[in-house]
């Protein structure tokens, strides 16, 4: 069992930055491939990034990619979202979400079995 909670979401400018931060409770966090997750207003949830359990690769949609960099530190049982250059369509809830598998089906929200409660982030225009 693993329990996830979203920090550091806001209200920013457009081209501005934000970092969110994901913290799990529960053993075996390093075992966990993990990604981020996002729904805005009306729409389906979506696929952000992901990162495997070692964090030696990480995977990107491409609206995102080349702004925002998924990472983590399993010494404090953590995973963060650094968004950059965030634009008006980035508004949304942000969810954190955990896989005790290998995440083969990342882009699909059933590979995750816990997630967080989500954080809000809106971005002005």
């Amino acid at each position: 069992q693993v329990q996830l909670l979203e920090s550091g979401g806001g209200l920013v400018q457009a081209g501005a930055s934000l970092r969110l931060s994901c913290t799990a409770s529960g053993n075996s966090f390093s075992s966990y491939f993990m990604g981020w997750w996002r729904q805005a207003p009306g729409k389906e949830r979506e696929f952000v990034a992901a990162i495997r359990s070692s964090g030696d690769k990480t995977f990107y949609a491409d609206s995102v990619n080349g702004r925002f960099t998924i990472s983590r530190d399993n010494a404090k049982n953590a995973v963060y979202l650094q968004m950059n250059s965030l634009k008006f369509e980035d508004t949304a809830v942000y969810f954190c979400a955990a896989s005790p598998r290998s995440g083969y089906f990342y882009r699909l929200a059933v590979e995750y079995e816990y997630w967080g409660q989500g954080a809000q982030v809106t971005v002005t225009s």
